[in-house]
């Protein structure tokens, strides 16, 4: 595998900013090639969707553009991909699409490791439902959350389980087809969070056994949306709210209003430049999907060196405690240090132009839970863009900070 950062770096124009970001687990910065398809759909001959003219069949080619390249990322079909302004917004659309068909006496699995976006929407579509909410916690010494321990939340009253597929605060990765084994087993549906997962591993819905997978394009160099991946035949089984006029196929009959796609586009580049971060697979015979395996290959190896390069650095600080600890995570630290609020860290940081944000980064339930209560820590998260020099500056930046 070839992963040269260098060239990496020069197709992101923010990054001549000489600020080292590593915020990427709340939104990554946007390549060259993703900002020039937003901008030429925008300006090009646009209108509405349709085969009349080039402003219709422009809108058109976006829209297929952008449901083949997301189904290429997640190996998906075309037809699953559902559009949305965020990864909260489609569960919250989903939440209220699903619950229509529970009532009391039914429950509902969630986690304490997930981002409350795949915690509040079921536990208000419950409490609408008169349904029961059952609570899974995850082991804080380990950062783990463990199969059994989701399993013996299930009955035979169960019609949906909520979990992330990587956990946005601590990186930990649940072993989800396991998960979805036992889900299914209990005849209910498995709703995951691919949000932060998919930076980092590339998806197969298939393999993973979601039902429903979410993601959000700005988290993997595209802009600022989210998509929902589910099998097409189930989503033919769900009625949504719609306008009497709007088509009532799948997947646009979830998609309200006119579709951004400018926005579109842009995650269609985002998957391309994916697609290139090994350039050894640039044949032109290789499947876009064969290219995405190649490059996450590659950035998995780049970011697992640079994970330990950093964890090292942390572990000689003082006062170092890192919450991050599970046998399979992302390369995302969470830490704290004795004596130092991380909002002080991050922003000594910042006066060396180094982004390291600190929050509970609403993993609200997670922090509490390992009794970081709403402040959380710092968080340190890498991008396919990070190299050996940022990870040196945060490590020299935090040594200073501390004294």
């Amino acid at each position: 595998m070839a992963y040269d950062v260098s060239r990496i770096r020069s197709e992101f124009p923010s990054l001549e900013s000489g600020w080292a970001h590593f915020d990427g687990p709340g939104g990554t910065q946007t390549p060259r090639a993703v900002g020039d398809a937003v901008a030429s759909v925008l300006t090009g001959p646009l209108s509405n969707r349709g085969t009349i003219g080039e402003s219709e069949e422009r809108a058109e080619a976006a829209v297929h553009g952008f449901r083949l390249a997301m189904a290429d990322l997640v190996n998906g079909h075309p037809r699953g991909i559902v559009h949305g302004r965020s990864a909260t917004q489609l569960t919250y659309d989903f939440s209220r699409h699903l619950s229509r068909e529970w009532g009391p006496g039914d429950e509902v699995v969630v986690t304490r490791l997930d981002h409350d976006a795949n915690i509040r929407p079921w536990v208000h579509a419950a409490e609408r439902a008169g349904a029961r909410v059952r609570w899974v916690d995850f082991d804080p010494a380990t950062g783990e959350l463990s199969t059994d321990a989701v399993t013996a939340a299930l009955s035979d009253r169960t019609r949906l389980v909520a979990v992330t597929a990587a956990s946005n605060l601590i990186g930990t990765m649940p072993d989800i087809p396991a998960i979805a084994a036992a889900v299914h087993d209990a005849e209910a549906l498995l709703f995951v969070d691919g949000v932060h997962y998919s930076a980092h591993e590339l998806p197969d819905v298939a393999a993973l056994g979601a039902d429903f997978f979410t993601c959000s394009p700005y988290k993997f160099l595209g802009p600022h949306c989210g998509v929902l991946v589910a099998r097409p035949e189930l989503l033919d089984t769900i009625s949504p709210d719609k306008l009497l006029p709007a088509t009532n196929v799948v997947p646009e009959r979830f998609e309200f209003g006119t579709l951004p796609y400018e926005l579109l586009a842009g995650v269609t580049a985002a998957v391309d430049v994916l697609a290139s971060l090994d350039p050894e697979t640039t044949d032109a015979a290789s499947s876009r999907r064969d290219r995405l395996a190649a490059s996450y290959g590659a950035l998995r190896e780049h970011e697992s060196a640079l994970l330990e390069r950093l964890e090292a650095g942390i572990a000689t600080l003082p006062g170092a405690t890192t919450w991050s600890r599970a046998a399979r995570r992302t390369p995302t630290l969470l830490a704290t240090f004795d004596g130092h609020a991380a909002s002080e860290l991050t922003t000594a940081l910042a006066s060396r132009q180094v982004l390291a944000p600190s929050s509970n980064f609403y993993a609200l339930e997670a922090s509490r839970h390992l009794g970081l209560g709403d402040a959380g820590g710092l968080r340190m998260g890498l991008a396919p863009y990070t190299d050996a020099d940022d990870v040196d500056r945060l490590l020299e930046g935090l040594a200073d900070a501390l004294g």
